[in-house]
């Protein structure tokens, strides 16, 4: 059995996550300690993360950590890493998802709809920011920062009428007290891989991987992998307003996909069916880009960024 080093973020939500993980491997007979690493993410409080515009901008730092062989692996969001990574490091096991969806929290509405005219909804997505201004043009969309415990805070003390967080992550804190609802995948896309963990290894480290092989859940894989594959057919990372959902049906895997104007006047939609997760995924990042999602994500990238090229 083998002594495992974690590389984790500090927030409560990200250390569940790795002693989560550290558990799990615990029960394998392997010894673990969890590394805490400060991310460029984290450093960056006062900014809204589509302002920043950083890929990677969670997973860098702790990605130097397995270079430098300071750590053997890292507990991840699934949706805060790229959809490509460099060749020295690979997926190494995905486990099983927990709810993907998106969660509406509020100290005094049962339901979005019932929130009045200019009601302050707080989030820190462009996604669900674009998805919110499409279903309520008529609500004020702040941005909202910090771990959940923050944001739940800043609820709690009046500052907005209601927010948006990934009904996983307040799932795994138990602090679901405040939910009202769960918005159905129809009502507001996730962001790929949302409810997902990635746990990353070093592609050179055998015995981590193998090591790591037991908490791969093959379903959960083949649903972000195909989601993923959309995300980087639309050439976004997990700041863009792009959402991607994959569900096995009947023996296939289903994708409906979503990019939004950050105003919400303009959705562009995709759903097919397939088998292959990658192929099905590169099919509706396609389908979108060819209904005029470029335009769209060209004025969000602005003109100095890559926007892939229509096909």
């Amino acid at each position: 059995m083998a002594h495992l080093r974690i590389g984790s973020r500090g927030s409560q939500l990200a250390l569940w996550q790795a002693n989560y993980i550290a558990d799990r491997l615990h029960g394998h007979g392997h010894t673990v300690h969890i590394e805490v690493i400060k991310t460029t993410g984290d450093k960056i409080i006062d900014v809204a993360l589509a302002k920043v515009g950083t890929k990677g901008m969670f997973t860098k730092e702790i990605e130097e950590a397995m270079l430098d062989s300071r750590i053997d692996l890292a507990v991840h969001s699934l949706k805060d890493l790229p959809t490509e990574l460099t060749p020295e490091f690979v997926i190494a096991a995905v486990p099983e998802r927990e709810d993907p969806r998106d969660a509406f929290l509020s100290n005094k509405y049962s339901r979005i709809e019932e929130l009045p005219a200019r009601a302050r909804v707080g989030t820190s997505s462009l996604r669900r920011q674009a998805q919110l201004h499409a279903m309520r043009g008529d609500l004020e969309i702040i941005p909202l920062r910090g771990n959940v415990d923050t944001r739940l805070r800043k609820l709690q003390s009046g500052e907005f009428d209601g927010i948006i967080l990934a009904a996983a992550g307040v799932s795994r804190l138990g602090l679901t007290d405040l939910v009202r609802m769960r918005l159905e995948p129809e009502q507001m896309c996730p962001a790929a891989g949302q409810g997902a963990l990635a746990i990353e290894a070093r592609s050179t480290d055998s015995a981590t991987i193998a090591a790591l092989k037991f908490l791969d859940h093959t379903v959960t894989r083949a649903a972000v992998e195909c989601e993923r594959a959309a995300l980087n057919a639309l050439g976004g990372g997990c700041q863009v307003p792009i959402g991607a959902y994959a569900s096995h049906e009947n023996g296939k895997l289903t994708l409906q996909a979503v990019v939004a104007s950050p105003d919400g006047t303009e959705i562009i939609r995709a759903q097919r069916s397939g088998s292959e997760p990658q192929e099905l995924g590169r099919e509706v990042g396609e389908a979108l880009l060819a209904n005029g999602a470029m335009r769209i994500l060209a004025s969000v990238y602005g003109t100095a960024a890559s926007v892939p090229q229509q096909p």
